[in-house]
């Protein structure tokens, strides 16, 4: 895993592991502005060659922690996020349930999105 790199493609709203110059896993997610500034992951993928190296433990980590240097929460749509956070709440605070409401209607609004 030291030889992958994360970065955000907020443009794309991807949170993306690199490793060999590709991209191996990423998070895709959406900025939530309402009822408050909130990342809002939907999905978490990794390529199969790269399963069960910890990439996509590694991705949702850098997200709680990129949320924690933007000043922002988190609101988990995708399982694996919802799942990882339920084992990692020192790192991982639970979302406000309205808040989880508006991620979804704002997710029925774009459907063509993810």
């Amino acid at each position: 895993m030291s030889d992958i790199e994360i970065r955000d493609d907020r443009a794309a709203g991807r949170l993306e592991a690199i490793g060999g110059g590709e991209v191996v896993g990423r998070i895709e997610y959406f900025v939530l502005d309402a009822p408050e500034r909130a990342l809002v992951p939907v999905h978490t993928i990794v390529e199969p060659a790269y399963e069960g190296k910890g990439i996509a433990g590694s991705l949702a980590r850098e997200l709680y922690a990129l949320s924690r240097r933007e000043g922002v929460v988190v609101a988990p749509l995708c399982p694996y996020v919802v799942k990882w956070a339920e084992r990692h709440p020192d790192e991982a605070p639970a979302a406000d349930p309205e808040l989880l409401r508006a991620a979804k209607e704002w997710l029925v609004a774009h459907p063509g999105r993810f």
